[in-house]
């Protein structure tokens, strides 16, 4: 749910079954209503401000515009970016030619197999190149990193030492994307700004 309709989507949940009280944690917040319905709304980015009123609280954290890190890898390449709310500030995009995999057998397939490792090692060392030069200038002002991609080239990425305080701000959601391009970069803080909302219905 996009932050900017969360309140919208409260009052019609309390429309539809009724007072509710608010209850929750420093990741979510849950409505029970009266009818016995039950709505889970997991924030971005927590922690939540504690306390009452939890749904005030909730809207406004996750309307609240963060310095958010982007960085998307896959064997086809790699995006990175930083956003300041929905404003994308600064970006890099690029794509690379891995060599798919083959049927050969014997040598042929073995050298294959080192050329799309080889290939696949140049993808990742000049992902974190780039994620470094993008996302370092503003690393003490941001609030989270978000990666998506593929999860192996992602976890291939955590090798790399230079990029340890940027793991050191990583946030979900993990990102499931195509080949990164700049579209799909952009399209990003719809997922990572979202409030994710769990209902359990009555009975």
């Amino acid at each position: 749910m996009p932050p900017e309709r969360v309140q919208r989507w409260i009052d019609g949940f309390a429309d539809r079954h009724g007072p509710f009280e608010a209850t929750g944690d420093t990741h979510v917040v849950r409505l029970v209503a009266a009818d016995g319905a039950v709505a889970e709304c997991h924030a971005p980015f927590p922690p939540l401000p504690q306390g009452p009123p939890r749904v005030t609280n909730l809207v406004a954290h996750a309307r609240a515009d963060r310095l958010v890190g982007v960085v998307l890898v896959r064997l086809g390449g790699y995006a990175a970016g930083v956003f300041h709310g929905t404003e994308l500030l600064a970006s890099k995009v690029d794509s690379r030619y891995v060599q798919g995999r083959t049927a050969a057998g014997g040598w042929s397939q073995q050298r294959f197999a080192r050329r799309r490792q080889n290939q696949a090692g140049q993808t990742h060392q000049a992902a974190a190149d780039t994620a470094l030069r993008v996302l370092s200038p503003h690393l003490e002002q941001m609030a989270a990193v978000v990666f998506g991609g593929d999860r192996k080239a992602v976890d291939a990425l955590r090798e790399d030492r230079r990029l340890a305080p940027l793991f050191a701000l990583e946030a979900e959601p993990f990102l499931t994307v195509p080949d990164p391009k700049l579209a799909v970069l952009r399209d990003t803080p719809a997922s990572f700004r979202a409030v994710r909302i769990h209902i359990t219905d009555p009975g």
